[in-house]
């Protein structure tokens, strides 16, 4: 019997090590996120509301992951995410308290 679609899909991500699974899902967050700060290069401006949330996602991620990941593969995840959370100060006509932007709840003040 032929194996569907669905099926050789699972098989094939029970194969991909976990670490491969969270950095690629950060980097997705990653890049959604910096669309929706207007950092890409379309000329979209980008939407605040829902960067915030995608960068708080990211920070959580990053944050529960870290000592699983290692600081080979935290480290620049951690730079992504700063890099982030800095775009998204500038970009925002309403400054964030210090400790209140986007996912300064897992990762601390960003200045």
């Amino acid at each position: 019997m032929a194996e569907n679609e669905e099926q050789k899909a699972m098989r094939e991500l029970e194969e991909v090590p976990a670490v491969e699974v969270i950095t690629a899902t950060a980097v997705h967050l990653m890049s959604a996120a910096a669309l929706q700060v207007g950092l890409g290069e379309s000329g979209y401006k980008g939407d605040l509301d829902e960067a915030r949330k995608l960068i708080n996602s990211l920070a959580g991620l990053i944050t529960a992951a870290a000592a699983d990941l290692g600081d080979h593969h935290a480290r620049p995840l951690r730079d992504g995410l700063r890099s982030l959370q800095l775009a998204f100060r500038e970009a925002s006509t309403i400054k964030d308290a210090p400790g209140q932007g986007p996912g300064e709840k897992y990762t601390g003040p960003v200045n």
